[in-house]
């Protein structure tokens, strides 16, 4: 079982596999962070455009499908949505031929997922952005 904490953070999450996308959801909402669930990035979109809750982090699969494809996802959003932590999720092997060619930083999350290791990268992620700010770096 996941260790109980107080967090508010939000964190999204882009997976087009429901099972996947719900197992990761539910390993966080046990943790305490607020979640929200996108099945496309053409989803996590609108939800990063229309959504009252502010979303501190988004954890999106390498994979996910969409008008926009997980990497041209995560630009939109760093542009768009500076503020938001983006982690890109996948399996290394298939990822990484798809990462070449597309930007020059992988998948930093890999799949299947090891349920820890996702809740001690977003720790770092938020960590990371509380930091930055604090620092005075935007």
């Amino acid at each position: 079982m996941a260790n109980q904490t107080q967090q508010s953070e939000c964190v999204l999450v882009i997976d087009g596999d429901v099972l996947v996308r719900h197992a990761i959801a539910d390993y966080l909402r046990n943790c305490g962070y607020i979640v929200i669930e996108a099945s496309t990035t053409d989803e996590a979109r609108t939800v990063l455009n229309e959504v009252s809750l502010a979303v501190d982090a988004a954890i999106c699969d390498a994979e996910a499908p969409g008008s926009l494809n997980a990497f041209e996802f995560r630009a939109w959003a760093l542009r768009e949505r500076p503020a938001v932590q983006i982690a890109l999720a996948g399996n290394i092997e298939t990822a990484a031929h798809k990462a070449a060619e597309l930007c020059e930083e992988g998948p930093q999350l890999s799949k299947p997922y090891d349920p820890q290791g996702v809740i001690s990268y977003i720790r770092r992620l938020l960590g990371n952005a509380r930091s930055a700010t604090v620092g005075g770096a935007a």
